[in-house]
């Protein structure tokens, strides 16, 4: 960036057209002989669907196609080898599972349509909480089972570790030479995004075969190497057109309308748009999975930490999706910015019979700076310490090294807590002041 752009105020990139209502988003788009889509949702959470009639919705006037699992070239999408979720779904994992599809001449027609559809679901125990989840003799949600199994190092998607860990020197000595052990739990709650605009999707064929889809993805161009398995059709044939998205914050980090619009395009020949409601968009779409997160830490009278043990459970839904990005990011921040020299942290992502989750505004790194901070303020409370205080014994220091082998350089957490007392009209002692982020030259 320019030296003389910093500080300046610049003009917001299409500020002018969004305060003018003239920004385009995929639902203002229009195309000729354009279809809208509709989709039949598993009404179990847990089942196998034994047989789907379609018969009668596709004899209704008005109706240009249905499409059912056996329609889908390819029926698995997700990121990169972590692809797990069907399009249509015969194993149903989570109530609202997408089961069939419906195009027709209008909204309204393609409900009624939804409602000739004449299914039969052998409905299947259910589990909904990731510790019922993680107990033996639990209701599978998957048949290899209910937690993701990691690999032996960092972003390696597939193992027999039921949980990333992370280690670093002996947690045993730590809590054998502390005076107290403080524990916290500490719970975050499922959120959704609630972006203005829901998920949408048109797809537009050409005469050739070749596809056009109108995307409000945050990803187009992974999403569109996703569709293009899907489809089965070569990327050149597959153009991604990415409009202006009405929020995203992660919402919109996964496909969620364009497989299903796009085979009823090539499906039909015409341009099909599949515009989800407010109610799809609050119980079906991904969102910020639930954490519990559990310190016990080993701390000294005067403030010191010596150990830390972390086990952060997600719930992750049905699906693998980027729950495993976030439970990467949230192992390694959740010991937070201290130096301490005995860790264990353990993160868990557990399926459970629910939409899945997915990434909001951090990949699990918010979650771990609220439970860290908290378990902080805990610690302060029960030394009857000061939080600032606390925070500067353990901040780290240049040439720190994090759990994770990562050596620092560059720190300035002293400098910033000291910064940030003088902006709150704190004065700190003169001991606390005296403090720096340089190299420590002792032990922790």
């Amino acid at each position: 960036m320019s030296p003389e752009l910093i500080g300046a105020r610049m003009k917001r990139y299409g500020g002018l057209d969004h305060a003018a209502g003239r920004t385009q988003f995929v639902d203002d788009l229009r195309a000729p002989g354009m279809l809208a889509a509709k989709v039949l949702r598993s009404p179990v959470a847990k089942g196998d669907l034994l047989h789907i009639d379609t018969s009668a919705a596709r004899g209704l006037p008005g109706v240009a196609a249905v499409i059912t699992a056996a329609d889908v070239p390819h029926n698995i999408y997700g990121p990169g080898r972590l692809a797990d979720q069907p399009v249509l779904a015969q194993a149903i994992r989570f109530r609202g599972e997408p089961l069939a599809a419906v195009a027709a001449i209008d909204e309204d027609t393609a409900r009624e349509a939804l409602e000739l559809i004449r299914i039969d679901i052998r409905e299947q125990p259910a589990v909904f909480d990731p510790l019922e989840a993680m107990a033996d003799g639990a209701p599978k949600v998957r048949p290899e089972g209910n937690l993701f199994l990691f690999g032996p190092h960092p972003f390696m998607y597939a193992g027999e570790k039921p949980c990333r860990e992370i280690c670093s020197g002996s947690l045993e000595q730590g809590f054998a030479s502390a005076d107290r052990i403080i524990e916290g739990e500490y719970r975050q709650a499922s959120v959704e995004h609630a972006a203005l605009e829901p998920q949408c999707c048109l797809a537009v064929p050409a005469p050739d075969g070749s596809l056009t889809v109108h995307t409000m993805s945050q990803h187009p161009w992974l999403h569109r190497m996703e569709l293009c398995a899907v489809l089965q059709m070569a990327p050149h044939r597959v153009r991604s057109v990415s409009t202006a998205v009405g929020g995203g914050f992660g919402g919109k980090s996964d496909m969620h309308a364009d497989p299903v619009a796009a085979l009823l395009a090539l499906k039909t020949g015409r341009p099909v748009k599949w515009r989800w409601t407010r109610q799809e968009e609050l119980l079906y779409s991904t969102h910020r999975g639930a954490w519990r997160i559990r310190f016990r830490d080993a701390v000294t009278n005067d403030g010191r930490i010596l150990a830390r043990d972390v086990r952060s459970i997600r719930d992750g839904g049905a699906y693998a999706c980027y729950n495993y990005g976030c439970i990467e990011s949230h192992c390694s921040t959740v010991a937070g910015p201290y130096a301490i020299a005995n860790v264990r942290i353990q993160g868990y992502l557990v399926y459970t019979n629910k939409p899945p989750a997915m990434t909001m505004r951090g990949f699990g790194v918010n979650e771990a700076a609220y439970a860290c901070e908290s378990q902080m303020n805990r610690i302060a409370a029960e030394l009857g310490m000061d939080p600032l205080e606390l925070r500067l014994i353990n901040a780290y220091r240049n040439g720190d090294i994090m759990p994770n082998g990562h050596r620092l350089e560059s720190v300035a957490l002293v400098e910033v807590l000291q910064e940030t007392a003088r902006a709150a009209g704190i004065e700190l002692p003169a001991h606390l002041q005296a403090m720096s982020s340089q190299a420590r030259t002792g032990d922790l």
